[in-house]
């Protein structure tokens, strides 16, 4: 029986990967973004698209709609979309504070509620949360972000003792960095939410100055390959990672929390 999957966010970097990665395993994908001009070669491919806003119940609802009536059943559900609204915590406005939650985490909520009712009736189901390991580590100007990202980790956690009764599991990707362009768009962020001689472009100079000299191995094509394991792991864990250095780093932030902080003041210096 072919299995169906419903990803989020699906118009670019591990999203559209994991969306080809899926199908190519025998999956009937359905999934959107609001840049519907970049699904155009998912179409082509044989992936159920539509325009997408997780913002947005109705688009949601429409999206599950379609792959229940279609298919009759929904295997998986990826929550991958989302996006980094950095800056200094004290200049980003809280409107776009807000949109942050509203992407980032009330937007797993909202679909997952439309998704679990299905589940229930099958009696199984996996929901994989695309969290970051900026879910326990953290830097200057990422705030917002990896408070979306800590409390994605303990929805799902809460969400997974409670559904685990009903053959439903939710589990947590951890990426780190990747070859993709959420970084730009991230950092892109950084500049918007900067005030006018703002006291803190010194200190944004610094970690962009960093963040061009780090590079990563991962790709796109990698991650997805983590989601497809997640969703489909006979006894799944409760996070995954892409590399031993991705792990690594979350440890040391979680169990030395002071030499953490440390060396990330180090380094911005």
């Amino acid at each position: 029986m072919t299995k169906v999957a419903i990803i989020t966010g699906i118009s670019s970097g591990m999203g559209h990967a994991a969306a080809l990665y899926f199908q190519k395993q025998g999956f009937e994908v359905y999934g959107g973004a609001r840049r519907v001009e970049k699904l155009q070669d998912l179409k082509e491919a044989g992936i159920h698209t539509q325009k997408l806003d997780v913002t947005d119940k109705l688009s949601l609802i429409n999206l599950v709609d379609k792959a229940v009536a279609e298919q009759g059943q929904i295997d998986v559900l990826v929550n991958n979309a989302g996006y980094g609204e950095f800056g200094p915590l004290e200049e980003i406005p809280m409107e776009n504070v807000q949109k942050q939650f509203d992407v980032n985490l009330f937007g797993v909520d909202r679909i997952t509620k439309l998704v679990l009712p299905v589940m229930r009736r099958q009696g199984y189901g996996r929901i994989v949360n695309i969290s970051s390991i900026g879910g326990d580590i953290y830097s200057p100007l990422g705030g917002w972000y990896y408070a979306t990202k800590a409390g994605l980790n303990m929805w799902s956690d809460s969400l997974d003792l409670e559904v685990k009764q009903f053959g439903i599991r939710s589990v947590i990707v951890q990426p780190g960095g990747t070859k993709s362009e959420w970084s730009k768009v991230a950092f892109d962020n950084v500049r918007k939410n900067l005030a006018e001689n703002s006291p803190y472009g010194p200190m944004i100079d610094r970690v962009d100055e960093l963040m061009s000299k780090i590079s990563t191995n991962a790709t796109s094509e990698d991650l997805a390959k983590v989601f497809y394991k997640a969703a489909t792991d006979i006894k799944p864990k409760r996070r995954y990672f892409n590399s031993i250095t991705d792990h690594a780093a979350v440890a040391f932030a979680r169990t030395m929390p002071r030499a953490y902080k440390a060396l990330v003041s180090r380094v911005i210096k």
